[in-house]
């Protein structure tokens, strides 16, 4: 199981968050919905239409960041809101594999939105593992 929490004083300008998980794909999965957290109540979100993602990186760090660029591209290209996430990070060939289902709703007037994400950074991107699972921090320009 992942979580995440909000950072308010680690970027004045943008919008920091600390994610967790027990494995990977919980960590992955906590960093989409806190991404989507900062542009609307994501209890008002329903998971009508599903999205597959299948992304690649040599490193982890450049997988979340291709992982939540994604995320933030389908969202201004499809107009889409995504609440759940399913996803599984497995390392194949020296590379880490990303493949994940998306599931939201197009983006509607009535949804209770907040700030808009244009690009998660690389500032201070890192993901760890210690013995409680892994843990990152993003910063998201707003």
């Amino acid at each position: 199981m992942g979580g995440y929490r909000f950072l308010d004083d680690v970027a004045i300008a943008d919008v920091a968050f600390e994610a967790w998980g027990d494995t990977l794909a919980d960590l992955f999965a906590a960093c989409g919905q806190a991404t989507f957290a900062v542009m609307v109540d994501l209890e008002h979100v329903e998971p009508r239409q599903a999205v597959q993602i299948e992304l690649a990186n040599e490193t982890l760090e450049g997988l979340l960041f291709e992982w939540l660029a994604e995320l933030v591209f389908r969202k201004d290209a499809h107009s889409m809101f995504f609440a759940r996430f399913q996803v599984t990070v497995d390392q194949v060939d020296g590379r880490f594999v990303l493949t994940a289902t998306a599931a939201g709703e197009p983006i509607r007037a009535d949804l209770p939105m907040r700030l808009d994400v244009k690009a998660p950074t690389a500032h201070m991107l890192e993901v760890t593992r210690s013995n409680e699972g892994w843990r990152t921090r993003v910063i998201l320009d707003v």
